[in-house]
């Protein structure tokens, strides 16, 4: 149901305020076009001299405008704040954007993309000197645009949406090297000081976490300690491979581990530097590198 209203009976701020008690529940729906919101404003601030009003009477008008209009209290704070300074809410013109003519067209685009799919994406410098060659020395007119096209600028085309569209391009994610341990599996040479060294957890029960057992054992002697604590964070770890260090009856010259997180790390790599021991770990798929201390039985033990 539209019910059309007709508040120019409501010329005192007393009236306004009883209008607004009496309606607090009542949604109203306003005009879609700005031109006519901004007629409604300035007819309402210029019949009650809203410039000239306290205080209070025109914290209720203004409630009746934002109540009328629709206007957000942000709008109609600007709105009247252009009444005050030119007494009108004429529709101020807009500036015109200034428009650049577009050089590099969809074509341009396609055929960069199609230039890129044959030299699987090369620098943009590279690409430049590929694209003025094609103008100059080959004499392709279709490249004529693209010739002149500055690095940083073929890299704007490159980002853009038409582009993705024409390539893209999916890579691998490239293993970060670390430079912690080396990757072979060690040599004694007949010579003990070698030892192959792995963790192994024990398990949880009830919900609580499990200890891990720590085995170390000499490539040449079979001779084996081992050890257990309570976490393989560094601060539990790292005492306790010293102590295992310290626990064999001849010099350590090698450290062999697996990848894990607790042995290849720049903490350990610096307590084996101190010691002047060399740090190997396991290379891929190589599953004999650390064999000896992962399997089951060891062939003597030392604990």
């Amino acid at each position: 149901m539209v019910i059309d209203m007709n508040v120019s009976k409501l010329e005192t701020i007393e009236q306004i305020r009883e209008f607004l008690a009496a309606t607090a529940e009542v949604a109203f729906s306003n005009p879609t076009d700005d031109a006519t919101r901004h007629t409604f404003v300035e007819t309402l601030l210029r019949r009650h001299r809203y410039i000239g009003l306290r205080k209070g009477p025109r914290g209720v008008l203004f409630a009746y405008l934002q109540r009328l209009s629709g206007y957000s209290r942000a709008h109609l704070c600007r709105l009247v704040a252009q009444y005050r300074n030119t007494q009108s809410l004429k529709p101020r013109r807009r500036r015109s954007r200034t428009s650049f003519t577009r050089q590099y067209t969809a074509e341009d685009v396609a055929l960069l993309a199609h230039t890129d799919s044959l030299h699987d994406t090369l620098s943009g410098p590279a690409t430049k000197v590929l694209l003025l060659r094609a103008a100059t020395m080959f004499g392709d007119a279709r490249y004529a645009r693209l010739s002149q096209i500055s690095v940083s600028h073929l890299y704007n085309l490159r980002a853009s949406a038409p582009y993705r569209k024409q390539r893209l391009v999916w890579r691998r994610t490239r293993p970060a090297p670390l430079a912690i341990g080396i990757r072979k599996a060690p040599a004694p040479q007949g010579v003990p000081g070698y030892i192959r060294i792995d963790t192994v957890h024990q398990g949880d029960l009830d919900g609580l976490k499990g200890v891990y057992h720590i085995n170390a054992v000499d490539i040449v002697t079979q001779w084996e300690l081992a050890a257990s604590v309570e976490r393989i964070s560094e601060a539990y770890l790292l005492p306790v491979i010293s102590l295992l260090l310290d626990g064999f009856p001849f010099v350590i010259r090698g450290f062999h581990s697996d990848s894990g997180a607790e042995y290849v790390n720049h903490k350990t790599a610096a307590l084996l530097e101190k010691l002047r021991v060399e740090f190997t770990r396991s290379r891929p798929r190589h599953t004999n590198d650390n064999a000896l201390v992962e399997s089951p039985e060891p062939a003597a033990s030392n604990t």
